[in-house]
């Protein structure tokens, strides 16, 4: 958990509290609360309130976006802050192309981690 970089704000387009984020998977909030402590999402201080928010493109139906977790680690493996983690996935990569986390929301996870283990090296 870390404050908000206004570089990582102008990139990441949506964010969802941890409430909205465990009503969508019928979850506790708890769990949500959880996953961030064990660094299976990453959450940062935003808004008014300052409360926790995960980028919405984190989020699928019922758990994060298949592929989002691997990739984590592999990038916090290779040194990255979460605030590294969260520029790298939203900033765009002509090869792929897009940013890795929408080459993630499509199922293409594998060529997203092998960038990632590319950087580790």
């Amino acid at each position: 958990m870390s404050e908000i970089d206004p570089k990582i704000e102008a990139l990441v387009p949506a964010w969802l509290y941890l409430p909205d984020i465990s009503e969508r998977w019928g979850v506790e909030v708890t769990r949500v609360r959880q996953m961030v402590k064990d660094r299976d999402l990453i959450a940062v201080r935003r808004g008014e309130n300052n409360a926790l928010q995960v980028p919405a493109d984190f989020i699928g139906d019922e758990k994060p976006v298949k592929g989002l977790l691997g990739t984590l680690t592999v990038l916090r493996d290779a040194g990255f802050s979460d605030a590294e983690a969260l520029e790298w996935l939203f900033t765009e990569d002509p090869s792929l192309p897009g940013t890795p986390v929408q080459a993630l929301r499509e199922n293409r996870g594998t060529e997203v981690k092998r960038r990632a283990q590319a950087m580790a090296v």
